[in-house]
């Protein structure tokens, strides 16, 4: 870790790795914020599984994000620092449920601050439940990328691959027309297969027209971390949930839609321009059909449903204005 990383840790108000007792099992949060009145701010990563860009790893590694809020990193159940076996007990709402005891010790930890919510992907899926159920301790809520429904299995991913080569429009095709409740090896080789045509052969993704947002500091800051050992960097990727046949089916399955109804806090939904994952026509329809005035999408121009360079700065603007 160089010199600047641990000054700047020295200097921050709040800064610790906190144990909570979170679904029955104890884990480890960082908490972090230049001063301690700031706004707070639960990260809940994407994956599910996969504790980026934000994690317990991350300590000192974003002061232009500690800077505003007090930032809380979670690697949820299963992954990261937390890592463990997760069988197939472990449902959406076994994290949704952890998600909400989270939420509400981090309020009786910092009772005057204002609370928000960021979450990315899978962790929109917690947001949302979150949100719908704990209006009166959350002030805000921002997303990039919310699944909602008809995840992968779509006619909008068939689509994408309607001019593509022969061999890669009969791959999909071969893969939606087995469906989502087939045998759970053969669906989550389809899903590994999935994700290496959609990403070969579409910007639903990666934007191609658009940089990455980088990761070579982020793998480093882990590496370096205060707080992670080597075994937890590696549940970043490799982890507990490949044990899990259970959460895969549930978000293919699921429909969320309704839950907007429900939504009675600011919810702003960034959506990459591209993305077909978490579809942005899907959002785009849900949150009209729906007429709740809480509730904003954002379309994000040249990003997928991983957000690129560009999309990472516009999250930041987004959210510093949502906190403010």
């Amino acid at each position: 870790m160089n010199k600047a990383r641990k000054n700047y840790i020295k200097s921050c108000e709040v800064s610790e790795v906190a144990e909570f007792t979170l679904g029955g099992y104890r884990q480890k949060v960082l908490i972090e914020g230049k001063t301690k009145n700031l706004p707070v701010v639960i990260t809940l990563h994407g994956g599910p599984g996969s504790p980026v860009p934000f994690s317990v790893g991350c300590r000192g590694l974003f002061p232009e994000w500690t800077d505003r809020a007090v930032m809380v990193y979670w690697d949820q159940l299963g992954c990261g620092i937390n890592n463990r076996k997760l069988d197939d007990g472990f449902t959406i709402r076994s994290f949704v449920d952890m998600t909400c005891e989270l939420v509400s010790i981090i309020k009786q930890k910092f009772p005057d601050n204002k609370l928000f919510l960021f979450g990315v992907s899978w962790g929109s899926i917690l947001t949302l439940n979150a949100a719908a159920r704990l209006p009166e301790i959350i002030d805000g809520v921002l997303v990039y990328g919310q699944l909602l429904k008809n995840v992968f299995f779509n006619q909008e991913i068939a689509a994408l691959f309607d001019s593509a080569a022969k061999k890669a429009k009969s791959g999909v095709q071969k893969i939606l027309a087995t469906g989502k409740d087939c045998e759970y090896a053969v669906l989550e080789n389809n899903l590994k297969k999935l994700f290496k045509l959609l990403n070969t052969h579409t910007d639903a993704y990666f934007n191609k027209n658009s940089p990455r947002a980088p990761m070579g500091k982020i793998v480093k800051g882990l590496l370096t971390s205060p707080d992670y050992s080597f075994k937890d960097f590696s549940a970043v990727v490799k982890n507990g949930y490949k044990y899990n046949k259970t959460l895969w089916r549930e978000i293919l399955n699921m429909d969320l839609t309704p839950l907007l109804n429900e939504v009675n806090v600011k919810y702003v939904i960034m959506q990459g321009e591209t993305d077909a994952v978490a579809s942005t026509k899907t959002a785009l329809n849900a949150v009209e059909s729906r007429d709740n005035k809480n509730v904003t999408v954002k379309v994000v121009k040249n990003s997928g449903h991983m957000p690129s360079a560009d999309a990472m700065d516009e999250i930041f603007t987004q959210l510093c204005e949502l906190i403010k």
